[in-house]
């Protein structure tokens, strides 16, 4: 290996976040202050040379003709993510055939500078369907690592089978991100979906691991600022194993409310104080920039993440932003949730999703979900269960039979979709949800309280968390046992569910064929062990035509 091609090992990666040089720095201060401290929340090079590539590389929104490439460069130790200094700096990349790129297809420069947080992105067209590539960036004598990125199928393509990887809400603090290393050593995806709570806002030692911080957050209070996004996107780059996926295949992302605030809707959020933590307005443009600086996103219609994306005459995927746009939660004084006036999508989303299923001629209509939209009852829970339950799912204490972040909180929005699919015979629409931080298996009825003889107008696949707080570990009781408890009480409540794991951490893989999408449920030995290891647990399917979800015995 050259010294123009040397990357940095995981454990270099690894061993370079103890906490031991992690100096807690409040990320708004003066520029003065906040570069030599922040310097220790990235990887140091090992021999001082800058720039340098420390936050890996990565491609995303697939199309048939070309990919978002991504990168971060260091153009000097002082410019860490946030900081606002550093010089600009030239940035070459170069997309080829094959991973000694011996054939190169495409190529350019384009500029780092401070204003992007050093942040920079190719969207390369001219490629060919359904095709890999590897690419890299370089910047004066640094090269990036090698990766690999593949394009989707032509749109009128006959495309036999899709394989996608399916993540969500994974907390820094809560422990180590091995889905993600384990979703890299397939080596058969292609592309990964990650649905939301890619970071989370809170401060250090405010939402970990039953209470415990595995490893801190950087900067250690809460993110606010547009320097503290900046700096919380730059830690969580560095971990090994999301950089290891990145370095595999493109990522499909959306954003939910972590990425701003919890429970964040188009005016406020739970963990935002007006005033004292400076306008929603702000905090919210802050956010947003980051996210689009850091992430292999093309901003959508409108500024936000809901886009469409198609792969060949087999399936298309409607990516939803549900925060953007959306009224505050229903609570006591603050309306009903079956209020019309209140949105989940606001207008215009909900009548382009509405337009393109009509519109759709593939076999498949995926919707990438935020939040759950199949109906939830609480039903008849312990009480020892109700609490922690509805501390999850943020439910009145009472025990209030809905969840009023999701779909059940919005049921206007919901009832108008669902009778929208029915009334113009719209088949094989899947949801592909997270943020409940459970794995579940879902019909989504038209009217859950006559289901089974009310009509399934589509199906769900819920994803939990790779290492946010799930239910056993609120309650704090060994893995498994409060999913024994309460899965039967949930079924019994909701017979559209057909499938509920309340206490597991791990990852989806979802494949599609003209017959049937399936969804493999794999979970962790533990999320704070990084060498956890990976089982699967379960798989689940709906057959074309259909609209009901039933279980498979085996993987894909």
């Amino acid at each position: 290996m050259t010294s123009r091609q040397r990357s940095f090992s995981a454990s270099e990666r690894f061993n370079s976040l103890s906490p031991r040089r992690r100096t807690v720095v409040k990320a708004a201060a003066a520029t003065a202050a906040l570069a030599a401290p922040l310097a220790a929340t990235v990887p140091a090079r090992a021999d001082g040379r800058a720039p340098a590539f420390l936050h890996g590389v990565a491609s995303g929104d697939p199309l048939p003709d070309g990919v978002l490439l991504w990168t971060r460069v260091t153009p000097t130790p002082q410019a860490v993510p946030g900081s606002g200094i550093g010089p600009d700096t030239e940035v070459s990349w170069v997309v080829a055939k094959d991973k000694a790129f011996t054939s190169i297809v495409a190529k350019g420069t384009v500029e780092a500078t401070a204003a992007s947080d050093h942040t920079v992105k190719a969207d390369v067209r001219g490629l060919q369907p359904a095709t890999d590539y590897w690419f890299r960036f370089s910047a004066g004598a640094a090269d990036s690592p090698v990766a690999r990125t593949r394009t989707a199928p032509a749109a009128d393509a006959a495309v036999s089978g899709l394989r996608f990887g399916v993540v969500t809400c994974a907390n820094w603090e809560a422990g180590y991100f091995t889905p993600y290393r384990h979703l890299a050593a397939r080596g058969d995806l292609d592309a990964w979906l990650h649905l939301g709570d890619y970071i989370y806002e809170y401060k250090s030692g405010e939402y970990a691991a039953r209470g415990t911080v595995v490893r801190p957050h950087a900067p250690a209070n809460e993110i606010i600022t547009l320097a503290d996004y900046r700096t919380r996107h730059g830690e969580y780059k560095t971990d090994p194993d999301l950089q290891a996926l990145h370095l595999k295949a493109p990522v499909v992302a959306i954003w939910d409310d972590h990425e701003f605030a919890d429970n964040a809707w188009s005016g406020g959020a739970v963990n935002h104080t007006e005033g004292a933590e400076g306008t929603w307005t702000a905090r919210k443009a802050a956010a947003k920039q980051a996210y689009f600086e850091w992430m292999p996103v093309r901003p959508a219609i409108e500024g936000t993440t809901y886009r469409r994306l198609r792969f060949g005459k087999l399936a298309d995927l409607s990516l939803l932003d549900l925060r953007s746009f959306r009224s505050q939660q229903a609570s006591a004084g603050n309306g009903s949730v079956d209020d019309p006036n209140r949105t989940i999508t606001g207008r215009a989303q909900l009548d382009w999703l509405k337009a393109g299923l009509k519109a759709s001629d593939t076999k498949w209509r995926l919707v990438g979900n935020s939040v759950m939209i199949a109906p939830f009852v609480i039903g008849s829970l312990t009480a020892d269960l109700l609490g922690p339950l509805a501390e999850l799912l943020d439910l009145p204490q009472g025990g209030i039979g809905v969840n009023t972040d999701q779909w059940d909180g919005y049921t206007h929005d919901r009832r108008e979709l669902l009778d929208h699919l029915r009334a113009n015979a719209i088949g094989n629409t899947v949801f592909l949800t997270g943020d409940i931080h459970m794995s579940w298996a879902n019909d989504v009825p038209v009217d859950a309280g006559t289901y089974p003889l009310s009509p399934s107008a589509a199906t769900e696949f819920v994803i939990t968390s790779v290492t946010s707080d799930n239910l056993d570990d609120i309650v704090k009781v060994p893995e498994g046992t409060v999913s024994a408890v309460a899965a039967p009480l949930i079924r019994a409540a909701n017979r559209h569910v057909h499938w509920v794991d309340t206490d597991r951490h791990g990852y989806g893989v979802l494949d599609i064929t003209a017959d049937r999408a399936q969804m493999d449920y794999y979970v962790l030995s533990d999320r704070t062990d990084p060498n956890a290891t990976s089982t699967w647990e379960r798989s689940y399917r709906t057959r074309s035509g259909t609209q009901k979800v039933e279980r498979t015995y085996d993987p894909v």
